[in-house]
């Protein structure tokens, strides 16, 4: 009789386990339950519907830097699966891979479908069964096999994976198997802030601006984008990545400084004050001082720092002068809660790191148990490295399962 190995989640991490364990070991039985309607569905979403794969870091040392939650325990496991070995599984499924000049890797088509159609087409042709509308209402052991209950039937396997996320229902379920959940927090989001300086300029972006958290050590540099809300863009949201437990502590209320220019402040008072005697007959707030400061933005700060819109640079006071730096160099704004970065759902949280074997994605406290993706306490920033978590987890899995 055929070994069976049950995969609860379809989402990324699910098929790609799936798809691996049947085309490694044809003699094993692979069975997808799904308890939506539709499989794949935060795959079909994610990169704005274009499906950010990976990130073409191809250096595992270099690749965990990206990992707020699970760095230290991803590094055995990349020398297993990299960025280079996905690239490679989809390329030699006939999807065109490309990378775009931030090196996030996209498919050809920029259409989310094809990374859908791809795995669909793969677990048809593995043999790998789908059974969506399923959802799992317990998991019991008996002796060495798992049972699974839903509302319709049960289900026997002898090697499970669970790979549904961050689902709390599943959560509580692996507390009965002794299992630690860390408390999940958001972790890619975006800052509210209701400030004069920024409320009518929305759409304006610095190419790279630090941030740092007023009262804490945390801090992050990359490019910021001004939106209807607030403060988004790369620097914003690795902040909030690596900030997660942090500010949620703080309920999504604390100060951050802005420094838009990434440049010490000391040096900035010393370039105006060098444009003051340059430009001596000019407006102050008719041109940007700093090419890589927009013209609303250096408006709007150059009225922060109380200075008349008739003001000739010649006319500036030292005062006037240090308030512009300080404006510009150690911009401080009120956070009052954040908002979901697009459709990026990600969270910190899920099972403690030090119940898990790495070697082989398995259970330590259950044989032939195994986990994948954001149900552990593994998450990064954006750019396409979550994903290649669940990839990677789900190949060594897949590999672990197919040699049993």
């Amino acid at each position: 009789m055929k070994k069976k190995f049950i995969v609860i989640g379809g989402g990324a991490a699910g098929f790609f386990a799936a798809i691996n364990a049947a085309e490694l070991n044809p003699e094993i039985e692979v069975l997808i339950l799904e308890g939506s309607n539709k499989v794949l569905q935060k795959v079909k979403v994610s990169g704005g519907g274009r499906c950010n794969i990976t990130h073409a870091c191809f250096t595992p040392n270099e690749l965990i830097e990206f990992y707020p939650r699970g760095k230290k325990e991803l590094r055995g496991p990349f020398h297993q699966f990299m960025t280079g070995d996905t690239m490679e599984w989809f390329e030699n499924r006939g999807v065109p891979l490309k990378i775009e000049d931030d090196n996030r890797v996209f498919p050809e088509s920029n259409s989310s479908q094809t990374i859908i159609d791809c795995f669909l087409d793969s677990a048809k042709n593995a043999g790998v069964k789908v059974q969506t509308s399923t959802r799992v209402e317990a998991v019991e052991k008996n002796e060495e096999k798992f049972v699974i209950k839903t509302a319709s039937e049960d289900f026997i396997a002898d090697y499970l994976l669970i790979a549904t996320g961050s689902n709390a229902k599943v959560w509580s379920m692996l507390e009965g198997f002794g299992h630690t959940i860390v408390e999940p927090v958001p972790s890619l989001f975006t800052f509210n802030i209701y400030d004069n300086r920024i409320k009518d300029i929305p759409g304006i972006s610095v190419p790279k601006a630090t941030v740092k958290v007023i009262g804490s050590k945390l801090g992050a540099k990359g490019p910021l984008l001004i939106t209807h809300w607030g403060l988004s863009g790369p620097g914003i949201l690795k902040l909030s990545a690596w900030g997660a437990v942090e500010l949620y502590q703080k309920g999504y209320s604390f100060e951050i400084e802005v420094n838009w220019l990434s440049t010490n402040p000391e040096t900035v008072l010393n370039i105006l004050k060098s444009v003051k005697k340059e430009q001596a007959k000019k407006q102050v707030i008719v041109r940007s001082a700093f090419a890589e400061i927009p013209k609303r933005l250096w408006e709007q700060l150059v009225v922060a720092s109380q200075i008349s819109s008739d003001t000739q640079w010649a006319q500036l006071s030292n005062k006037e002068l240090e308030n512009l730096a300080n404006q510009l160099a150690k911009c401080t704004f009120k956070v009052s809660g954040k908002s979901t970065f697009k459709d990026e759902f990600v969270t910190a949280g899920g099972i403690n790191l030090k119940e898990i074997d790495f070697k082989r994605f398995e259970s330590k406290l259950h044989k032939n148990l195994f986990f994948a993706g954001e149900i552990l306490n593994i998450d990064a920033v954006t750019g396409g490295f979550n994903f290649q978590n669940a990839w990677t987890g789900g190949w060594i899995a897949a590999n672990a399962v197919s040699t049993l």
